[in-house]
């Protein structure tokens, strides 16, 4: 462990100071509800497309995924192949339904088809899983970055969560988004930097890099063997299409951004971009893991990280120079803030839209709404920080990650498939294949100890699945009743 050094330190001042100037910025503009958490649905479509990859990455993506291919193996290149295959069905069937309706968050849609009981129990899910995951996009890069560059784990934290909050307070959706516009920049010049650097480390370059990984095992993707505690393209490519269906499609982190944009054609543009940049930074991601096991086979002297976590945080603060390493910190700082201040901000507008205004509906309008919202979203600050101090228990960031989506998010993926393919699908017998679904989820992740790339498929199977039985015995019934 080193030092963070004062050139790091006034680098990563820099990078904070510039996102509390963005949101002091924004926070003039805020005259509405509207304005407050849809940008006025003004904006153009390549800011909200680097947002929108910004903050479904996070930290779990930009360290994660290089730990992935550095412990294990690269299987989840299979992503770049699924992420385009949503495309058509994000611009041809969901966005085109939720602007047409002209609802501000994607539960409200829910709630069209199944009631307003529907709605709220997909916004409570909603609400669970997000601050699961908030706490989580900043606990693992704080406690990363504490190990490999020396400072305290609680200032890392209160400097992700607090920042995050603050501007997001002030500036609402039009700073989130602009915020993530720069942190989008850096964390993708981040990642081309240190991969260039890998390959510049490796007296072999590309070709010694991935001689090394093929020896370990690193390259297998699409291993015939079936294991339920390994990952392999196969189940790899089922659970992300399904992951990323409900990121892209129903979570109302997406869904708010793309109701944001002006034209429906840059809802097109962004999603196509979006698609784009995931092909090439998950591949480069994946393919820094591989550089870093080599470089740490090639350097065993060079003590490799305790974690895979925290294997590229590690590399930064040990091999690369001052200044430099400071900018990627900040990269690593981006990715987290990017996921917070996304987290609050669409979690104030489903609490505003789909608690307040349908349970509370003589609560006042107008400009109050901002400075309820403000209040909310830091006070939903406040809370994912705190929650970042108790998620120490889990294994990895990744695993972490994906027991969240199975508990919560998958049976809201499923309850949207339903509603869109199904006359019958009935909201009660969604409640109990969502108990069996949980259920069997702890299960498998605690007893049964299956690997995490099964979490997914498992929960939106179950979900989906009995639902359809369920409501399809329900309407034989009452068929033959009649």
């Amino acid at each position: 462990m080193i030092a963070f050094g004062t050139l790091n330190i006034v680098i990563l001042a820099t990078y904070l100071l510039a996102m509390l100037l963005i949101g002091l910025h924004f926070s003039r503009r805020q005259q509405s509800g509207e304005d407050y958490f849809l940008a006025g649905r003004n904006m153009p479509w390549i800011p909200v497309a680097m947002s929108m990859f910004a903050s479904l990455t996070s930290a779990i993506t930009f360290m994660g995924l290089p730990a992935r291919a550095y412990e294990e193996n690269i299987a989840l290149l299979v992503v770049c192949f699924v992420s385009p295959l949503l495309v058509p069905i994000l611009v041809l069937v969901l966005y085109p339904a939720y602007r047409r309706h002209g609802v501000t968050t994607s539960y409200e849609f829910i709630g069209l088809r199944y009631g307003q009981a529907g709605r709220t129990a997909v916004s409570i899910l909603f609400v669970l899983a997000r601050l699961g995951w908030m706490a989580t996009v900043v606990y693992a890069p704080a406690l990363a970055l504490s190990v490999a560059t020396g400072l305290p784990l609680y200032l890392t934290i209160l400097l992700m969560g607090g920042m995050a909050t603050f501007y997001t307070v002030l500036g609402g959706l039009a700073a989130v988004l602009w915020t993530d516009v720069v942190q989008f920049v850096i964390l993708v010049a981040g990642a081309f930097w240190v991969a260039g650097d890998v390959i510049i480390k490796a007296p072999g370059g590309i070709h010694q890099i991935l001689d090394i990984a093929r020896e370990a095992g690193h390259l297998n993707i699409f291993s015939l063997n079936f294991s339920l505690v390994e990952m392999s393209g196969l189940i790899v490519a089922v659970s992300f299409f399904l992951q990323m269906l409900q990121d892209y499609g129903t979570d109302q982190i997406t869904v708010q951004r793309m109701l944001a944009i002006k034209h429906n054609s840059g809802v097109t543009k962004a999603a196509i971009f979006n698609a784009c940049t995931d092909i090439v930074m998950v591949a480069l991601l994946l393919f820094i893991g591989l550089g870093l096991f080599a470089y740490y086979q090639l350097h065993p002297e060079a003590a490799p990280p305790i974690s895979a976590d925290a294997a590229l945080p590690h590399y930064i603060m040990q091999v690369l120079p001052a200044g430099l390493s400071g900018l990627l910190i900040s990269a690593i700082f981006a990715a987290a803030m990017s996921s917070m201040d996304s987290g609050i901000n669409s979690l104030a507008t489903v609490i505003e839209h789909d608690f307040i205004k349908p349970f509370f509906p003589k609560t006042p309008m107008g400009k109050s709404v901002v400075s309820r919202a403000r209040r909310l979203t830091l006070l939903l600050g406040i809370l994912a920080t705190e929650l970042a101090f108790g998620v120490s228990c889990m294994t990895n960031i990744i695993d972490s990650f994906a027991t969240f989506m199975g508990l919560f998010n998958a049976p809201v993926l499923a309850l949207f498939m339903l509603g869109l393919i199904s006359k019958h699908a009935r909201f009660r017998d969604w409640v109990i294949s969502v108990v069996a679904a949980v259920s069997g989820t702890l299960f498998l992740k605690y007893i049964a100890n299956v690997h995490w790339v099964y979490f997914v498929p498992f929960s939106f199977s179950i979900s989906f699945s009995l639902t359809w039985i369920l409501s399809t015995i329900a309407e034989i019934r009452n068929r033959q009743g009649h």
